[in-house]
């Protein structure tokens, strides 16, 4: 049985999703503060689901220092902000996926069951256009060094590699999301790409305009988003 560490400050919202958690079959560790959350994150835990706004600090900072001190187990983020600005800024901590409240109940579950199942891929290493790919660590090297990327991104950038021909938008949103595309829609994607194309390389991810993604192992591929 899986096990989350649930991080909330509001009383009434987080004994509702650890019942909401618990009725879907995991173990929660709950905590309401980002004190608690340091003292609570046992190697019983499985994923992360944290509030951003807490009363003794940002989530997204903590999710930095945990992530520089080397901890690798997924992130969620909760929060009332939903400007682009905040997305990116919880992506580039080192965070793996951002609801904005109100949210829906199983839209959560979806999320956490697709970051559970990535953390978990079983071991293999591939290549491609000169970058290393180890699906047991969730990395991806280039000339030696590992990319500063988040787990979302490292699916997209996989799954492009694996894929010869067009990834359609629909195709990338079913795969990460669970639901067919249902909860998130085509601006949260876009910020992915365009912050995954900062991180491999522009000339490595093209836009077929209409239909979705394509990795090239050249230099010829169209940038926008």
């Amino acid at each position: 049985m899986n096990t989350i560490l649930l991080v909330e400050d509001d009383a009434a919202l987080r004994e509702g999703l650890t019942e909401l958690f618990i009725r879907d079959g995991y173990e929660v560790i709950a905590a309401g503060s980002l004190r608690e959350a340091r003292e609570r994150l046992s190697d019983a835990v499985q994923a992360i689901v944290m509030d951003v706004g807490l009363p003794d600090g940002d989530g997204v900072n903590q999710c930095r220092e945990w992530r520089a001190a080397g901890e690798t187990r997924p992130v969620l983020f909760l929060t009332a902000r939903g400007e682009e600005f905040d997305v990116v800024r919880g992506l580039d901590s080192g965070g793996n996926d951002y609801v904005t409240k109100p949210f829906r109940m199983q839209e959560l579950l979806s999320r956490v069951r697709v970051l559970l199942r990535g953390s978990t891929r079983t071991a293999q290493t591939t290549s491609r256009s000169g970058f290393v790919v180890n699906h047991e660590r969730m990395q991806v090297v280039k000339d030696g060094e590992v990319l500063p990327l988040t787990l979302t991104e490292y699916k997209i950038v996989t799954m492009l590699m694996d894929h010869p021909a067009v990834v359609p938008r629909e195709r990338l949103l079913e795969v990460l999301w669970d639901e067919g595309g249902k909860f998130i829609d085509d601006n949260t994607l876009s910020v992915h790409m365009s912050r995954l194309r900062e991180k491999v390389g522009a000339e490595h991810i093209s836009t077929i305009r209409g239909v979705g993604y394509q990795w090239l192992d050249t230099s010829s591929a169209e940038s926008s988003c």
